[in-house]
């Protein structure tokens, strides 16, 4: 996997180069004004910007976690982080960092970070922010694989599979009204159960606010809830918010 993770790398280092890199050098053209205003907010910030540091984060995973699902869950993060703050540039520049600082290519870590006019108050992707003052976090698992990660092909996969099945306790089905936010500002009630998936949810939705499945796309946490995904399964319980991010334009495809 990390000799992929390379390859999209250097990918993603030479569309950075030519977009968000480029963008960041023509505004240090300008008169000076941006410059001043962010001067204000390093200040705000303490003021530091430390270079980017080798050590990455040490972490362990709940339960043995494959190569496979590391990357799902990476591609989660990635798709759904600028859904809700920050500047999609800037996520990119980010994200193409990552892959970079974890092939141990630090200098063009460094390079892209610099590029993308990207502070770093502790020398590390964990916690930066853009030239705007906008803060940007990543969590421990985009940045490094967990201590107890395993091959795709251990039998160790099989015996983790088997263990989660067992452990797994039955859904509870006891309906409860789920509170949805919309979008489009507005709040909606629907009647569910721990058992209930998204997809059926997402029917339920349509048919009380007629908006076609297509363009919904759900969210907890921060976290894009796919269709085959059970309310027990994201922990959604009573009293919780969810967020469907409505697309008004044109349908989308859903997981």
């Amino acid at each position: 996997m990390w000799q992929a993770n390379c390859r999209r790398m250097h990918n993603l280092a030479d569309w950075i180069s030519g977009t968000v890199m480029g963008g960041c050098v023509g505004r240090s053209r300008m008169d000076g004004q941006v410059s001043a205003r962010s001067s204000t907010r390093s200040k705000k910030r303490g003021g530091r910007n430390e270079p980017l540091k080798k050590e990455r984060p040490k972490w362990k995973s709940e339960y043995p976690m494959t190569e496979g699902q590391l990357r799902s869950k990476r591609d989660e993060f990635w798709d759904t982080a600028p859904a809700f703050d920050g500047r999609k540039e800037i996520w990119d520049a980010l994200r193409a960092a990552a892959l970079a600082a974890e092939c141990n290519d630090l200098e063009l870590a460094q390079a892209i970070v610099d590029g993308a006019c990207i502070t770093l108050p502790h020398g590390s992707l964990t916690e930066s922010y853009d030239e705007l003052g906008n803060r940007y976090q990543l969590p421990a698992y985009a940045l490094a694989p967990p201590v107890n990660l395993i091959s795709e092909t251990s039998s160790d996969v099989k015996v983790s599979d088997s263990t989660q099945k067992q452990a797994q306790p039955p859904p509870c089905r006891q309906e409860f009204q789920l509170r949805v936010r919309l979008s489009t500002g507005k709040d909606v009630r629907l009647t569910a159960s721990l058992a209930d998936s998204i997809a059926e949810l997402k029917k339920q939705l349509e048919e009380q606010e007629e908006i076609d499945v297509t363009r919904q796309r759900w969210f907890f946490s921060g976290k894009l809830l796919t269709d085959k995904t059970r309310l027990q399964d994201a922990k959604i319980q009573k009293d919780y918010v969810v967020q469907v991010i409505v697309n008004m334009n044109s349908p989308v495809i859903t997981n």
